[in-house]
């Protein structure tokens, strides 16, 4: 009986309703919290292998991940996403759904193997092939924590999933280092994920505390595998997207450039990552529970905009203005040349991040066909935009990507909020001062930064974190931004006493 009481528990999800914002506004605190230490932990780890280890290197298994990167959207084939947003589902079901990952699974980890000497071909380097038989396992060990990772996000176990990601990096990072100082090269950076990925499934296994049973013909999964299938192929497009310009850039110039783009885009997207992984973290099971009530379904997504803009607009626009010296104190000198890459990718981050919230809208609501529709409209036009910068080197590939992306990005927008009462206008409200208050602190930190002249790494920064900080300062003196920050210091003020998630517009925007 117990036993049975337990299995009930792990599926069901009505108790979440009674304190679903008071969870949201916690669970957000919680995985920030964890992403912070993470963050900390990847930056140990790419200041210490960036001085460890030569460009080459970076670009050798840059070289590889980009191709097995695609692979990654099939490991999961969309079904932890319909586990989450399935109003209710049931333990043959989850059994049935964690067979089928362990087979795509097996079968990418397979395919990869075999498409090893063919890699070593296409960007004739025969190092890839031994690196690509490696990294292949990374796909089995994904196909094996795909549901039990599914169903502490569904029960928004927020501090169980916290504990378990700060812990993987606290043992993965150590390993690459240790690796990195005897002198192992490039091996480093391939047992970093390998490590992370197999502490990640051990611990998901051990928190959720559910075992599959056999895999069952009658478990009605047909509608799930479909709903997931679109999403795989969703993620497959979008991952093609985001690996298109590595692919290129490898192939057209070879290791020391893509070793160069990799570190300058990877280093910024640790802050897409640490912000956008939470974020969605918290949004899906939030928007999914409330899908049938489309102002509170928009509500929530206009504060989650709202506040994700508020923190990386900040960010990013410090990123863009102290670029130089952001890579030279971080990798060191010899990646100087990285520096220009960096700040032109930076001006499309911010974007970058409301474009993943946009998925959440889909996934969250069921429409992976909309999704997919999408995806396979934008993906030639992203992919196209690399083609045309490629002959100019890996600036050129960076600024035409973002260029691009950013003219199409009110158009996504647009198609994404179809069905809902999300509007351009209400979200432009949403944003307006974040991103306002951004454009002016990086022209002021501009500014600062040309009459001051300093010849300093450390004194650039600090000039530049000076400048930001006063016109983040004097934002407070504009009635409606100090309204906007009190509001958010209101709820995370409350947030262990179920504070509100949803004012009204006139409250917030």
């Amino acid at each position: 009986m117990a036993t049975q009481q337990r299995v009930l528990d792990t599926f069901s999800t009505e108790h979440l309703h009674a304190d679903l914002k008071g969870r949201s506004v916690r669970g957000g605190l919680l995985t920030l919290t964890s992403q912070g230490a993470q963050f900390l932990m990847q930056t140990i780890a790419t200041v210490v292998l960036a001085r460890l280890l030569v460009p080459a290197d970076f670009g050798l298994v840059a070289m590889v991940t980009a191709i097995t990167g695609l692979g990654q959207a099939f490991a999961d084939f969309g079904l932890s996403e319909a586990t989450i947003q399935h109003p209710e589902i049931s333990h043959d079901q989850v059994s049935t759904l964690f067979w089928i990952n362990v087979a795509i699974g097996l079968t990418l980890t397979s395919i990869t193997a075999a498409l090893a000497p063919v890699l070593a071909w296409f960007y004739r380097e025969p190092r890839l092939t031994d690196i690509t038989l490696l990294v292949s396992l990374t796909f089995l060990i994904g196909g094996l924590k795909v549901q039990h990772d599914a169903l502490l996000r569904r029960q928004m176990r927020f501090s169980s999933l916290a504990i378990r990601d700060v812990t993987s990096y606290v043992l993965a990072v150590p390993v690459a280092i240790t690796l990195a100082w005897r002198g192992f090269g490039y091996w480093a950076l391939v047992a970093l994920p390998l490590t992370l990925n197999f502490t990640v499934m051990a611990l998901s296994w051990l928190m959720a505390g559910w075992t599959p049973g056999l895999p069952r013909r009658d478990a009605k999964v047909r509608s799930l595998i479909a709903f997931g299938g679109n999403v795989a192929v969703s993620y497959l497009i979008f991952n093609v997207n985001q690996s298109a310009d590595n692919v290129l850039i490898g192939w057209y110039w070879g290791a020391g450039p893509l070793g160069l783009y990799s570190r300058a885009y990877n280093l910024l997207m640790l802050p897409v990552r640490q912000l956008g992984a939470p974020a969605r973290s918290v949004a899906v099971p939030a928007f999914s529970r409330v899908q049938g009530d489309p102002e509170r379904l928009a509500r929530y997504y206009l504060r989650t905009a709202n506040l994700i803009m508020w923190i990386s607009a900040l960010i990013f626009g410090f990123l863009f203005v102290a670029a130089e010296p952001v890579i030279v104190l971080t990798l060191g000198n010899r990646w100087r040349e990285a520096a220009p890459v960096f700040q032109i990718l930076a001006i499309f981050a911010l974007g970058q991040l409301l474009l993943e919230s946009t998925l959440w809208l889909f996934v969250s609501r069921g429409q992976s066909k909309q999704l997919l529709k999408l995806l396979l409209i934008i993906s030639p036009i992203v992919v196209g935009s690399f083609v045309i910068g490629l002959p100019f080197g890996i600036k050129g590939v960076a600024l035409s990507g973002s260029l691009v992306l950013l003219a199409i990005f009110p158009w996504i927008l647009k198609y994404a909020f179809r069905g809902t009462n999300l509007t351009l206008q209400r979200l432009g409200r949403a944003v307006r001062y974040p991103v306002s208050l951004c454009l002016a602190s990086v022209c002021l930190a501009k500014l600062a930064l040309q009459l001051i002249a300093p010849q300093r790494i450390v004194s650039q920064l600090l000039v530049t974190a000076l400048g930001f900080a006063a016109g983040y300062s004097l934002s407070v003196l504009i009635p409606p931004v100090r309204e906007e920050v009190m509001s958010f210091i209101k709820v995370f003020g409350k947030s262990y006493s179920a504070a509100s998630l949803e004012p009204t517009d006139s409250e917030i925007f």
